[in-house]
């Protein structure tokens, strides 16, 4: 099969198994050119196929030299479509990490389930050495969530909250630059999108783990969000997004009491913004991401999934001095973009931006560049017309 991008907005709905292969190998080979990192032996990743979950599984493994097991829910290929670019990524590190005499076991299945939750705890008791782990690191993006105790289906929105938004955003396939306009979440939808991207089911982890006694004394857990900046906050960081964050904080604090008989802690780690499909599925942020993205390459401070997380695990989580969380136990990633200088000139070319000087001011064939990376297209070392199986 000849497999090309075919995509609609923010949705691609292939993606190439060969592509797919050498980007996990391009980050394996940075975190080994980075060398060592003193830290835990056995690692669980909630949400590894892809982004910063994907990289976090990478870093344990070529970081720290720690067994891992995955959890994710992706779509394997058969004869006649490709799979999920998550389904070739874990094909592939699986693939690397025991050819290079790495421990990586993964599941395919919901993680908002019991069943998933139980099988993963066997699996610790069984193959982690002392049956227990020392790191859960929680990176699910999901638009919908099912209830492990109702059944009920909850569905996240993003909108903002309390007004009507309108600001730019930009077509990052044809560069058009346009005026977007929201109406404002109602109340079912905050609490469905809280109940979907807070901390719920981060905080259900943790129990079925405490109850099983699979954490290590001294376990640490940290789950990923986002703030960004000010041409994102109504959007973001104050609508439906932002709310079910301050919720994943909230269950940080009630994580990080609940592990302190373990001498344990539990962090949320405001990353970088880059470039992954939850992202290019919100208004606003691929035109800011585009402008951050010129920025910080400008300042040679720009960051991928993979640079981030090894210096999460490198200079915070097991840095001799400890995680350098603030006091609401938030870990700061993303401290080189809200870096005052480089948010100045971000607003400066905001201001600016439009159809016309979008490719002069900006980054975005970077930004395109970097999405059609995340389903193994637009690789230089890949041949697009050779015959592949989506197998």
């Amino acid at each position: 099969m000849i497999i090309r991008p075919k995509y609609r907005g923010f949705i691609c709905t292939t993606a190439h198994p060969a592509g797919c292969e050498n980007n996990v190998r391009q980050q394996i080979d940075y975190v080994k050119s980075k060398g060592r990192i003193k830290g835990p032996a056995r690692v669980l990743v909630v949400g590894s196929s892809t982004g910063y979950g994907l990289a976090a599984r990478i870093a344990a493994a070529y970081g720290l030299g720690a067994r891992t097991v995955g959890v994710f829910f992706e779509r394997p290929g058969d004869a006649g479509k490709p799979g999920s670019a998550g389904w070739y990524n874990n094909r592939a590190f699986e693939n690397f990490a025991r050819g290079d005499g790495l421990f990586a076991k993964s599941l395919n299945g919901d993680a908002f389930s019991k069943e998933v939750k139980r099988d993963v705890v066997q699996w610790i008791q069984e193959e982690m050495p002392g049956g227990q782990i020392d790191l859960l690191i929680y990176s699910l993006a999901s638009p919908r969530r099912a209830d492990p105790e109702t059944g009920q289906i909850y569905n996240s929105v993003i909108k903002p909250v309390g007004q009507v938004f309108r600001g730019k955003t930009v077509d990052f396939h044809k560069g058009t630059v346009s005026e977007v306009s929201i109406e404002p979440a109602d109340e079912k939808e905050i609490g469905e999108t809280v109940a979907v991207m807070g901390g719920a089911d981060w905080r259900l982890w943790i129990e079925a783990a405490l109850a099983a006694h699979v954490l290590a004394d001294g376990f640490l857990t940290a789950a990923f969000s986002y703030l960004g900046p000010a041409q994102t906050h109504a959007i973001y960081k104050d609508g439906t997004i932002g709310m079910a964050k301050r919720d994943l904080e909230r269950k940080s604090a009630e994580i990080r009491e609940r592990l302190a008989p373990l001498g344990g802690n539990a962090f949320v780690s405001v990353n970088k913004a880059v470039v992954t499909q939850a992202s290019a599925a919100i208004p606003v942020v691929p035109l800011y991401m585009s402008i951050l993205y010129k920025v910080m390459k400008e300042n040679h401070t720009h960051e991928g999934c993979v640079e981030q997380m090894y210096r999460l695990f490198h200079d915070r989580l097991y840095h001799p001095a400890g995680a350098a969380a603030d006091d609401r136990g938030r870990i700061r990633m993303d401290d080189l973009e809200l870096r005052p200088d480089a948010q100045l000139r971000v607003h400066e070319i905001w201001e600016r931006v439009d159809s016309g000087n979008i490719a002069e001011l900006a980054d975005l064939e970077g930004y395109r560049k970097d999405f059609f990376n995340l389903f193994g297209f637009g690789r230089d070392d890949v041949d697009y017309e050779a015959d592949v199986s989506p197998v």
